[in-house]
């Protein structure tokens, strides 16, 4: 069977259809971002409850973020940030 003629992605009315847009997923753009050098930046995690229980060292070194490995950062971007 022939493709139609407006090609694979045509609609039955006769538009011209696209490809569907690659949309980034909302749990990752609120976790993650992208520096200005193409690493991923990360919250560290821990420090929502239970402060009381862990030691001032642990708390102090829990601050800020993280760059993800090169390889984790890599696949974040692909699949869950593609227009990041």
């Amino acid at each position: 069977m022939a493709a139609p003629p407006g090609g694979p992605f045509s609609m039955p009315n006769g538009d011209l259809g696209q490809m569907p847009k690659l949309k980034t997923k909302s749990g990752a753009k609120k976790r993650f971002k992208i520096t200005a050098t193409g690493k991923v930046v990360y919250a560290q995690r821990g420090k929502r409850h239970g402060m009381i229980k862990r030691t001032p060292k642990q708390i102090r070194n829990l601050r800020g973020t993280n760059v993800l490995f090169k390889s984790d950062g890599d696949n974040i971007i692909k699949f869950f940030l593609p227009n990041g």
